[in-house]
């Protein structure tokens, strides 16, 4: 019997490119494992059934006037009644891109996390200013953790 690979949710919203560029490497990551499947999509194009099929998610979001996305929340307003009793325990990492320090956007997504009882699987990356090549780098190596993690049964 052939082993069903395990999926990991990457969601993020992007306006001029810098998330998107974040979440593909996160993902680029993540992809490293062969036996987790990576689904990569724009926060506004998720839905339930994509977050009820996966086994972990990520959550990218840049910070707007020390808040996340709007698009963020909005899918956090969109999945929450279908999939917060079937996704207690689902493991979680965010990441965010701020002008200023992120530590704002990180707060709320965290607090609604904890309203859907997720479990945090990663230390989250906050990222002050333009990411750099190492910025970049130090995503691809947590997302391929997190899918690591994932496949070896550890989140």
């Amino acid at each position: 019997m052939e082993k069903k690979k395990k999926s990991l949710l990457v969601i993020y919203h992007s306006q001029g490119g810098t998330m998107e560029r974040m979440a593909q490497r996160f993902a680029q990551g993540a992809a490293q494992e062969a036996e987790v499947a990576v689904v990569l999509k724009k926060a506004g194009e998720a839905d339930a059934n994509d977050l009820l099929q996966c086994d972990a998610i990520a959550i990218g979001s840049p910070e707007y006037f020390g808040t996340m996305a709007g698009m963020i929340k909005d899918f956090f307003d969109r999945t929450f009644e279908a999939a917060q009793e079937q996704t207690i325990g689902l493991p979680f990492v965010l990441f965010v891109c701020a002008g200023n320090d992120g530590r704002g956007a990180l707060t709320q997504m965290e607090r609604i996390a904890a309203g859907y009882k997720w479990r945090k699987a990663l230390e989250h990356r906050r990222i002050a200013g333009p990411p750099t090549e190492q910025d970049l780098a130090d995503l691809e190596e947590l997302g391929h953790t997190l899918s690591a993690g994932l496949d070896f049964g550890i989140f």
